[in-house]
């Protein structure tokens, strides 16, 4: 279950965080700062990157209070806020030429590996488990089946996010689920987060 729905709303402390009051603001940032560290991280994957992220969010959260009008749960306008900030951030050219470089030296680092040191190969996919299988997703699928495993958002409200249509979202989960059954190798492993009505949509193995 999300952890954003259990957020406390106390419409005086918003009042007065919206209006600059610093005491009320750093209540507001505690009630919120861990949710939204835990969605981000899952999201952004580098630690580093994630706190990045994350400071972005908080400062974007403080600013946009005047903006809220409570047409929403207040925890579902913070999740929309953290998802925008971790999409801007995947999104962007250097986060792209980055990956592509990591890629590319990660590569360069194995060539030159000596000849009688051997390569470490990769752990046997029993011994993976769900948070570093979570991990090896690509940052969308990894978003996704977040956003709906996790956070319970329905496709429609997912593809409203990446801009996409709703079929975006369920080939993306539909691919995201493969890959984490794949990493694991266990496809009924209790570990995974898999909500009852995949099986009616075809994503349950």
């Amino acid at each position: 279950m999300s952890r954003f729905l259990d957020i406390p709303v106390d419409a005086d402390c918003l009042r007065l965080a919206a209006a600059g009051d610093r005491e009320a603001q750093r209540l507001l940032y505690g009630q919120v700062a861990g949710p939204v560290f835990a969605l981000i991280r899952r999201m952004v994957v580098p630690r580093a990157a994630a706190e990045d992220v994350f400071q972005d969010c908080m400062v974007s959260l403080l600013r946009s209070l005047p903006t809220y009008r409570g047409d929403a749960p207040f925890g579902a306008w913070v999740r929309q806020i953290a998802i925008r900030q971790c999409l801007m951030h995947l999104r962007s050219p250097w986060q792209r030429a980055r990956r592509a470089l990591v890629a590319v030296v990660a590569g360069d680092e194995m060539d030159e590996l000596p000849a009688h040191e051997p390569r470490v190969e990769a752990p046997a996919p029993e011994l993976l488990d769900v948070e570093r299988a979570l991990s090896c997703l690509p940052d969308v699928a990894r978003s996704v089946v977040w956003m709906f495993d996790v956070e319970g958002m329905s496709h429609e409200e997912i593809a409203a996010v990446f801009g996409r249509s709703v079929s975006f979202s369920k080939s993306q989960l539909s691919r995201a689920h493969a890959l984490l059954r794949d990493h694991l190798a266990e496809p009924a492993t209790p570990s995974v987060v898999v909500r009852p009505e995949l099986s009616a949509q075809g994503h349950a193995p």
